[in-house]
C-alpha cells in the first residue's frame, strides 16, 4: 500500500521538472510527507462545526489528517462521516482511534491513550483491546517497525505528540529557541491574557530578530515540518520576509487566546496535552473531553476511512450524495486543473444548502480567477463570516479561514 500512496502524494505536490530548484524541493518534501505527519491535526473543530452547522442528516466528506476533527465532528451528531487521505500513517492513525473509541473500556483508558499518549499501559490496551478489531493493514502498520527499529505503537508510550512530522519540526523549534536563550514553556506559566503577551514580547518575539533564525526560515525546507510544501511556503510568505509572517502567527497563537481554552498553544509550547487526570480542566479537543466520550462511543461506526484522493472519491459518488466538505489546506498544494476538477466534483455531488469549508496559508480565497466562473456562480461565498471564523481559529497557523454555501437553485 506505501509505493502506492507515496504516488498519489507525488502527483498531488510535484509541478516542476526534477532537477530544477523548485522540483528538488518538492520531491524532498514528498520524501518527508511519506511518514507520520500530524498526530494531532491543526485546524480548530469548534470554528469547523460552527461554519458547518451539521444537522443529523448531513453527510461530511473531509480530510482525515491526523483525526481529531474527524472524531470531534461526531459530537455535531452527522449522519455519516468520509474521511479520506492519501497518507498511510493518517489512515492507520484514524482508524485505531476510531476503534479505541469503541472497545476501550471507558473515558479514563481513552484519555491515557489519546491525550496523556506517553503510557505504556496503552501499549498493552492496544494489544490487549484494540488490535483483535481492527483490519489486517492497519495492525501492520502500528504493529511494524520505524526506521531505527521500534514498533510505532510504542509512540503511545513515547509520547505520541513528540514524534511525526509535526511533532519532530516543534521539537527542533524549541531546541533552536533554547540554544538562543529562550524557553518556549515559559508561555504555559502566564495566568492571564496579559502575562501570555509579556512574556511573548519580553522572550519570544526577539527571537525572530536572530540573523540565523531569518535565514533558515526563508529557505522552504524548513517549513516541511509543517506540512507545507513548496507552492504553498509561497503563499504563506505572500510579500512579506517568512520570519515577519511566522513570528505575526504565533503572537496570535501565544497571545490572541486564553492558554486555559487553547489547547494548540499547550501543544506548541509544552508537546503534549499535559493532561495526566482524565478529571482536569486541561483544554483539550472536543472528542478527548470526557463529556463528550459517550456520544463519540457510540457514533464512532458512522465514520467511514478512505485511503483516496478527494476528488476520485466524489467521482464515484452520486450526484447530491454531500452535505457538509472539510478540504482543510489542501488546495494550496492544487494547480489550476486540479482545483477545477475538485470544485466540478463538489458542485456535482452537493445537496441544497451544502457547504464547503477551507483554509490558506494565505489570507484571501484562492478560488477566484482560478476555478472557472461556471462552478463558482453556484456558490456564495461568505467573506465577514470567514474573517470572523479566521480571527477565532485557535491554531492560529492559517491566514484565512473560507465558507461556501451552494446557492438555492
Amino acid at each position: 500500500m506505501a509505493a502506492p500512496a507515496h504516488k498519489k502524494i507525488t502527483r498531488a505536490v510535484h509541478r516542476h521538472r526534477h532537477l530544477s530548484k523548485q522540483g528538488l524541493l518538492e520531491r524532498a518534501f514528498t520524501f518527508a510527507f511519506r511518514g507520520l505527519v500530524y498526530a494531532q491535526i491543526w485546524e480548530d473543530p469548534a470554528v469547523d462545526m460552527e461554519a458547518l452547522a451539521i444537522t443529523p442528516d448531513c453527510h461530511v466528506v473531509t480530510i482525515a489528517s491526523g483525526g481529531c476533527n474527524v472524531l470531534s465532528y461526531l459530537t455535531a451528531d452527522p449522519a455519516k462521516i468520509t474521511a479520506v487521505d492519501l497518507n498511510t500513517a493518517h489512515i492507520a492513525l484514524n482508524r485505531l482511534k476510531l476503534m479505541a473509541a469503541r472497545t476501550l473500556p471507558d473515558h479514563a483508558a481513552f484519555h491515557r491513550f489519546f491525550a496523556q499518549a506517553d503510557s505504556r499501559e496503552n501499549v498493552a490496551a492496544y494489544r490487549d483491546v484494540v488490535a483483535p478489531h481492527l483490519d489486517e493493514a492497519t495492525r501492520r502498520y502500528w504493529e511494524g517497525r520505524d526506521l531505527i527499529g521500534r514498533r510505532r505503537i510504542a509512540g503511545f508510550a513515547r509520547g505520541i505528540y513528540k514524534h511525526g512530522l509535526l511533532g519532530r519540526f516543534i521539537g527542533a523549534a524549541h531546541l533552536l529557541a533554547r540554544l538562543h536563550g529562550v524557553n518556549p514553556k515559559r508561555m504555559l506559566e502566564a495566568k492571564s491574557l496579559e502575562e501570555q503577551r509579556a512574556i511573548f514580547e519580553a522572550e519570544l518575539a526577539p527571537f525572530f530578530e536572530k540573523a540565523f533564525v531569518r535565514w533558515l526560515t526563508s529557505q522552504p525546507a524548513s517549513l516541511f515540518g509543517l506540512g507545507i510544501p513548496p507552492a504553498q511556503f509561497e503563499a504563506l510568505a505572500g510579500d512579506e520576509r517568512m520570519d515577519a509572517v511566522l513570528k505575526a502567527r504565533l503572537k496570535k497563537l501565544a497571545c490572541d487566546f486564553d492558554l486555559k481554552d487553547n489547547y494548540f498553544a499547550v501543544q506548541a509550547f509544552g508537546r503534549g496535552y499535559a493532561a495526566n487526570d482524565p478529571a482536569s480542566e486541561t483544554p483539550l479537543p472536543p472528542y478527548l473531553q470526557a463529556a463528550n466520550h459517550d456520544a463519540v462511543r457510540a457514533r464512532a461506526d458512522r465514520v467511514d476511512v478512505r485511503h483516496v484522493n478527494f476528488t476520485d472519491f466524489l467521482r464515484d459518488q452520486p450526484a447530491a450524495s454531500a452535505d457538509r466538505y472539510i478540504l482543510l489546506d489542501a488546495q494550496d498544494w492544487m494547480d489550476d486543473d486540479q482545483l477545477n476538477a475538485l470544485w466540478a466534483q463538489i458542485t456535482r455531488t452537493a445537496k441544497p444548502g451544502a457547504r464547503v469549508l477551507f483554509r490558506t496559508a494565505g489570507e484571501p480565497s484562492i478560488l477566484p480567477g482560478r476555478v472557472v466562473d461556471e462552478v463558482m456562480d453556484q456558490w456564495d461565498y461568505r467573506a465577514e463570516a470567514s474573517r470572523d471564523y479566521t480571527a477565532r481559529d485557535r491554531s492560529a497557523i492559517y491566514g484565512g479561514v473560507h465558507l461556501y454555501m451552494l446557492k438555492d437553485a
